[in-house]
């Protein structure tokens, strides 16, 4: 091979490794959000549960900007988009039951505690710090967005649809003690139409703990905003916060509805509190177990005693309308003084794990 021909292969060699770099470099610099955030996903249980932190901007201003979303499939349209850069993905969100309860400790640490009630449900605690908005941590249901037992985010390829997860939040608290949890009523799905931005149940949640610190701003948030409920059905909203505030928010004839604490404690599960529409769903036994608990306590309880009340109105496996079994995915008492959250997953009470929004 004369030194010519030598010359011109070790051009091209070398133009071609440079090329290869180069798209790697520009791969990286254009995803390494994305990359960051996979590779944060940790497993903390076999049931299994996970946690992951979100690098980067998951555009919720733009969300808003180009309307919102009326419906699952448009917000699927934009996560798709925005995020999975094309990659296919979906967002189905079924019947689902729950409950959630204030307390106040013995040192006046606000207490928030919910049960996540459903068919299997592996979970992921998501932490989220937006440039313009609060750091918080929330709970999804990874079932939700596509995984199971036969498909969990084990792997980085596996673990790409996660990156929905900022849209999919079912509970959660943020950085100035606000707590959120949605349940489920079993009655017509809520579709406002005032010509305000369309939000959806979920995207709701992720909006309120991203901007709001007290229950008062999140109730004001949600009255800006046209609500579109998931499922084809209807829920309501128990939002606490720092203060020792409470509400639970409700919408009746696609009106909303605010539900104020007697007391200085407050539950719900999974039928109207409106008077007028009380006992309309399911979950009153839960409910009066939750109620009577709290009233023989004045609605003090240590952290613990939070768990074992939500262990006490857990649900153990049983069929649904539909067929499928149903049980409680996962508990979380979440306080809203310290900041902590300490979750139980699949029932499992003698494991919990606690979870700090500062670290």
């Amino acid at each position: 091979m004369s030194k010519k021909a030598k010359k011109i292969i070790k051009i091209v060699v070398i133009s071609i490794v440079t090329l290869a770099i180069t798209i790697c470099f520009g791969g990286y610099m254009m995803f390494h959000n994305e990359i960051k955030t996979l590779h944060s996903i940790e497993k903390l249980d076999d049931y299994p549960f996970y946690m992951m932190e979100y690098h980067g901007d998951y555009g919720l201003d733009e969300f808003l900007e180009q309307g919102g979303a009326s419906s699952d499939s448009e917000l699927v349209s934009f996560v798709v988009k925005r995020l999975m850069k094309g990659l296919p993905i979906e967002i189905n969100i079924p019947s689902l039951g729950c409950s959630t309860f204030t307390a106040v400790t013995p040192e006046n640490e606000y207490l928030f505690g919910r049960n996540f009630d459903l068919s299997y449900s592996p979970a992921m605690m998501v932490r989220t710090k937006p440039e313009k908005g609060y750091e918080s941590v929330s709970m999804v249901n990874l079932g939700f967005i596509g995984y199971g037992k036969d498909k969990l985010p084990d792997n980085f390829f596996n673990s790409i649809t996660t990156l929905a997860g900022p849209y999919a939040p079912l509970d959660g608290m943020n950085e100035k003690g606000l707590s959120v949890g949605v349940l489920l009523i079993p009655t017509e799905e809520t579709n406002q139409t005032t010509n305000k931005v369309d939000i959806t149940t979920t995207t709701a949640i992720r909006m309120i703990l991203d901007t709001c610190a007290t229950v008062e701003e999140a109730v004001d948030l949600l009255s800006q905003y046209d609500m579109h409920s998931s499922a084809n059905s209807c829920y309501h909203f128990q939002i606490a916060d720092a203060n020792g505030t409470s509400v639970v928010v409700e919408y009746i004839n696609n009106e909303m509805k605010l539900v104020e604490p007697k007391q200085a404690y407050q539950a719900a599960t999974n039928f109207l509190l409106t008077p007028g529409d009380y006992d309309f769903g399911h979950g009153q036994d839960r409910y009066n177990t939750l109620m009577t608990t709290l009233d023989k306590k004045q609605g003090v309880l240590s952290e613990k005693e939070a768990m074992n009340l939500l262990k006490a109105v857990s649900q153990q496996p049983h069929k649904t309308k539909d067929g499928s079994i149903s049980a409680t995915q996962w508990s979380v008492v979440y306080n809203n003084t310290k900041r902590t959250a300490t979750v139980s997953m699949g029932m499992d009470y003698q494991h919990t794990y606690e979870i700090k929004l500062f670290e």
